[in-house]
């Protein structure tokens, strides 16, 4: 099939979808001709995205068959983008599973060629001893290419874009630690590459001939420590140079939870990503330039990769985030319907309040809440438990919002992750702090014979005994959070429409003046 026009190519499965790679990857193949459909395990995380009207979603999960092989039909090549970055001890027998599921499944459906993102192998290290998850993803890669699917593995150390996890980690660190203390890692040589490079590899290996089965590195012009590339950030930053004191003492562990603290990478994600830097990250043979020639104007270097993750994040125009993915160990459940919870614990805090603001300045506030703007009530009480939900383990209030006015399904707000939005009427979020139960928060606009009605829904499913002393002993202050957030809401929204009003006037006074002049010089 010819991949000149849009949408005449081949077909092409995209898993991890809703990833950082895969909400980048499917626009790219779309762009290139490719049909696309986009498997995730949450389809309604997709709904959103500007390219989901042109791809097919499907839902799907890599441990399950019957799933696979139902997203796996009539597909020509299939992305494989699915990692556990942190899922609990059994983590490398999951992925295991998962690779042989997709592998086979792939196999049976005749599809002819299986793309894999994977990490670096270190030289001269043998599997057993690296850390589990490069381990588990050097197994991956080998599971897939002794599969009967002609499979390339890409292979790269560390991702700059916006919003990627190394890029946030390294930021975080530079912008808040003029000095510091830093595991002996930071001395590590690597080999960045950027993400617009990595998503120009994974399309051209669509192409690449049946015949090519086996691995190659990716990497950047720049081979650098990772104390240069702070370096280098905060001069790309305007930031002055930082004192930077590498020490032997912090463990893997130590080193995740000084990078949990100090950015808004929890340490459950922050362990792989510090684990890696064990090792040299560095190309061992660049072979995949005789395959797919290199981007328009060369591989991105270091420099011009920071300046444009930087620039995109300053600009507010960052298409997807290292939160894109399920955050380990958070809860994933929906929002349960009342009947299917019948005889169930369910606690609920409702709140109401009648406005004179217009419906759509009441939404524009909801859906601005958050990140920058905050949660309108109680600030030291937010937060408190963010850093009690970091200490924890948890995300906490620092992983902020992907655009400052805009949400779609499957956003990351802070420690809630977007469930569900009808733009204009209902934000439903999902919480992702650590809790001995479920939590939801619901922010609704709706309009009566009393005006634009602003309610407010907490709900909490407890889990054990231990969920409902949880709940009893916050209640307290919900009048001042809850409470609080339902009258400051509805008062900046008030706010927004008096301004709105305001500004209407003098324009049009504005403008009757214009014309009044008009006249006279007419006249």
């Amino acid at each position: 099939m010819s991949a000149d026009r849009p949408g005449d190519g081949p077909r092409v499965l995209v898993t991890g979808a809703s990833g950082y790679i895969g909400g980048r990857l499917i626009p790219a193949l779309l762009a290139a001709g490719y049909q696309v459909r986009a498997m995730a395990r949450s389809p309604e995380k997709l709904r959103d995205h500007p390219w989901a009207g042109d791809v097919e979603i499907v839902r799907g999960d890599v441990t399950d068959p019957d799933s696979t092989r139902a997203a796996l039909r009539d597909i020509d090549i299939a992305y494989y983008l699915v990692h556990a970055l942190s899922g609990g001890d059994d983590f490398e027998a999951t992925d295991r599973r998962a690779a042989h599921v997709f592998a086979t499944e792939a196999g049976n459906a005749g599809t002819r060629r299986l793309v894999y993102l994977g990490g670096p192998v270190p030289p001269g290290v043998p599997e057993r001893d690296l850390s589990p998850h490069l381990r588990s993803r050097a197994e991956v890669g080998r599971i897939l290419l002794e599969s009967e699917v002609p499979t390339v593995v890409l292979r790269a150390a560390v991702i700059l874009g916006s919003g990627s996890a190394s890029f946030e980690m390294l930021r975080y660190l530079t912008e808040r630690l003029p000095a510091m203390i830093t595991p002996r890692w930071v001395d590590t040589r690597v080999q960045p590459i950027a993400v617009r490079d990595v998503l120009h590899y994974l399309v051209g290996c669509a192409a690449l001939p049946e015949g090519v089965n086996r691995g190659f590195d990716i990497g950047g012009p720049d081979i650098v420590t990772y104390r240069t590339m702070m370096q280098r950030y905060a001069r790309v930053a305007d930031l002055p140079r930082r004192l930077i004191v590498p020490v032997p003492v912090f463990t893997p562990g130590l080193s995740s939870h000084w990078v949990g603290l100090v950015t808004p990478v929890p340490g459950s994600i922050a362990r792989p990503l510090t684990e890696s830097l064990r090792y040299e990250g560095v190309c061992q043979e660049n072979d995949i330039v005789r395959r797919i020639p290199g981007p328009p104007g060369g591989l991105m270097g270091l420099d011009r990769s920071l300046a444009l993750a930087l620039q995109r994040v300053r600009e507010a125009a960052v298409a997807t985030r290292w939160t894109s993915a399920a955050t380990p160990k958070a809860p994933s459940n929906p929002l349960p319907t009342d009947p299917g919870w019948a005889g169930g614990s369910l606690y609920t805090d409702r709140r109401e309040r009648v406005t004179d603001a217009t419906p759509q300045a009441l939404w524009d506030v909801i859906e601005s809440i958050g990140g920058d703007s905050g949660w309108y009530s109680f600030p030291l009480a937010w937060a408190a438990r963010g850093w009690l939900d970091r200490l924890a383990g948890g995300a906490g209030l620092r992983r902020g919002r992907r655009d400052p006015a805009r949400l779609r399904a499957g956003d990351t707000l802070d420690f809630w992750r977007v469930e569900e939005i009808r733009r204009g009427r209902l934000l439903r979020l999902r919480a992702e702090m650590r809790l001995p139960g479920l939590a939801w928060l619901e922010l609704m606009v709706a309009e009566d014979e009393r005006g634009t009605v602003y309610r407010q829904r907490a709900v909490f499913h407890p889990h054990g005994l231990l969920g409902h002393l949880y709940w009893w002993s916050v209640f307290p202050f919900h009048h001042l959070v809850f409470g609080g957030m339902t009258r400051n809401i509805t008062a900046a929204a008030r706010d927004r429409t008096r301004r709105a009003h305001r500004d209407a006037r003098r324009g049009a006074g504005e403008r009757r003046a214009g014309a009044a002049a008009t006249g006279d010089q007419i006249g």
